[in-house]
């Protein structure tokens, strides 16, 4: 089981999960784990420190299906990582609906209950 919770289960994401800049209407990098109350994002562009973004991202709904997921988030830290021209990229959720928080909280505890 992940011991690393932090302050709310998170989801490790092993696949490819898109993260769409929806002001620049770009896709600037990939999920690498998720909690309903922020994310670690692998970015392939540069970010603005201490900036608000709004992003969308696709996960695995109920019945299998794509459901999106539109998120305000505040970055918290960023750093380069070993890869050139990629970075880590930690954010603070500000603005998630209640449907899309639910439907992220379903989707981190599948994971949980697969362990």
């Amino acid at each position: 089981m992940n011991d690393d919770t932090r302050r709310a289960p998170r989801r490790q994401v092993a696949e490819q999960v898109p993260v769409t800049d929806t002001m620049a209407e770009a896709v600037i990098g990939r999920l690498g784990n998720v909690s309903e109350t922020g994310m670690l994002m692998i970015c392939s562009v540069p970010l603005t420190p201490d900036a608000n973004y709004q992003f969308r991202f696709a996960i695995q709904g109920p019945s299998g299906q794509p459901v999106q997921v539109d998120v305000g988030a505040h970055l918290l830290w960023i750093e380069q990582s070993n890869a050139p021209g990629q970075s880590w990229a930690g954010f603070r959720f500000l603005t998630l609906s209640r449907e899309h928080r639910d439907q992220l909280r379903a989707w981190i505890a599948e994971e949980s209950s697969a362990v």
